[in-house]
């Protein structure tokens, strides 16, 4: 019969081993995400980054990292689960999924809200009208990358979780192969 000790150790080192894979991943992701902007681009990473900051802000950023990486610890326990219940994880990680919907859209309103402000605190003359705009288009910038950002990146992880839990159903023993 196990110990106590036993089981917190495994448990423990479950826990660790699943962080380390959802790290693995989310890092690698990020790595190939950032050539492809690069390639894409023909910019410098440290420009790239610099964009990120002055568009979407680091707490737009921090935020969607936040809920990808649940999303990605989820998924892993779900795929070291095999055919066991992996309800709890399945719920967390579509959980995630949607939280990086919800972010996408409260950024998106919250652009159009400060682009729109404004114009409200300013008097347009022919000298304040570029940079009223500037400022205006900037805000409706942020509105805008968070959503296009957002949603494909939900979407993704929305169908990773969805897939995996699909494959887990099938793969799992039915009552008549377990009597």
């Amino acid at each position: 019969m196990p110990s106590w000790a036993d089981a917190k150790m495994r448990t423990a080192s479950t826990f660790f081993d699943t962080t380390s894979r959802a790290l693995s991943y989310f890092l690698g992701a990020g790595a190939v995400i950032l050539a492809i902007a690069v390639v894409f681009t023909a910019r410098p990473a440290a420009e790239i980054a610099e964009w990120a900051q002055n568009v979407l802000g680091w707490t737009f950023v921090l935020l969607l990292s936040t809920l990808v990486f649940i999303a990605l610890f989820s998924w892993v326990r779900m795929l070291s689960s095999g055919d066991r219940n992996d309800e709890v994880w399945f719920e967390a990680g579509v959980q995630a999924a949607n939280g990086v919907t919800t972010l996408a859209l409260t950024f998106t309103l919250l652009g159009i809200s400060l682009g729109i402000g404004t114009l409200s605190g300013q008097e347009l003359t022919p000298e304040t009208i570029q940079p009223v705009i500037r400022k205006m288009t900037a805000n409706f910038s942020l509105a805008f990358m968070t959503t296009v950002i957002g949603l494909p990146v939900s979407a993704l992880l929305r169908g990773l979780i969805i897939v995996t839990r699909a494959r887990n159903t099938a793969n799992a023993p039915t009552l008549q192969e377990g009597a």
